[in-house]
């Protein structure tokens, strides 16, 4: 009796690992990425987001974060983006994180960087993301704007703090017009002094001492008037670029745009 009431307990531990393995509700589920109040994005480009939100969060050790209200009730942009996170901050414990909140009703948006973030994604980094989804946010293409947001951010957070990560120099095009030139310098060298070298200048056929310049004078031909007109900026007008601080102490890189 003991031997068969051993092996039912075995049984019972077992059974208990195995729904454990299979996935009971013990554990927390993992932090939402996604907060869209006003209902920008479909279910589907929702699912999407989040899987490459996940993806490019845990190579970076950050969580990309987005919101979307259709109203602040009054908060500067910059406010509500710095209650909301002071919020989930405190509920999660997560401090690393990069935010895009856009405000329907106020046509505007702000990206910002917290924690380690907001040195991997300073504030001049955070303009060349805006720069890069605006067009797609003038065009409602919410989706598609989120997602270059997550990929570019990720793209620049790779580099050394405090450099440009859109300057020419680091560019793979100018690296290769770079070798060309010095090919070309390399192959015009050889080919100039392999046809030996020229002697004869145009002092050669002057005799300077019987040379002399009769005259000289200026003529005026003709006045050329060039007018450029000044071109408007279509990505939206900028403000509060520089980041902050949220009301819970939080510091953070930042920039944000009307659209």
């Amino acid at each position: 009796m003991v031997k068969h009431f051993s092996q039912k307990l075995m049984w019972m531990l077992l059974a208990g690992l195995l729904l454990i393995a299979g996935g009971m509700p013990i554990f927390a589920q993992a932090a939402e990425l996604i907060y869209d109040e006003a209902g920008l994005l479909s279910s589907g480009e929702a699912q999407e987001l989040e899987a490459i939100a996940e993806q490019y969060g845990a190579e970076q050790d950050v969580d990309f974060l987005f919101l979307t209200t259709n109203s602040t009730e009054g908060q500067a942009i910059e406010s509500y983006m710095g209650d909301f996170f002071d919020n989930r901050a405190d509920s999660t414990g997560q401090e690393d994180a990069v935010l895009l909140t856009i405000d329907i009703g106020g046509r505007e948006l702000y990206l910002a960087g917290f924690g380690t973030a907001e040195q991997t994604l300073d504030s001049e980094r955070v303009e060349l993301v805006l720069d890069r989804i605006m067009p797609e946010i003038q065009a409602e293409d919410y989706g598609g704007a989120f997602e270059d947001a997550v990929v570019t951010s990720s793209e620049y957070m790779e580099y050394r703090p405090g450099v440009n990560p859109e300057s020419i120099f680091l560019k793979t095009w100018f690296h290769l017009a770079i070798a060309l030139l010095l090919a070309g310098v390399i192959v015009g060298s050889m080919l100039y002094n392999a046809g030996g070298k020229v002697t004869t200048t145009p002092g050669t056929y002057v005799d300077r001492d019987h040379t002399r310049v009769r005259s000289q004078n200026d003529r005026f031909r003709n006045k050329t008037v060039t007018r450029r007109k000044v071109p408007k900026n279509k990505d939206g007008g900028g403000f509060g670029g520089g980041g902050g601080m949220t009301g819970g102490g939080r510091s953070f890189s930042g920039g944000g745009r009307s659209f």
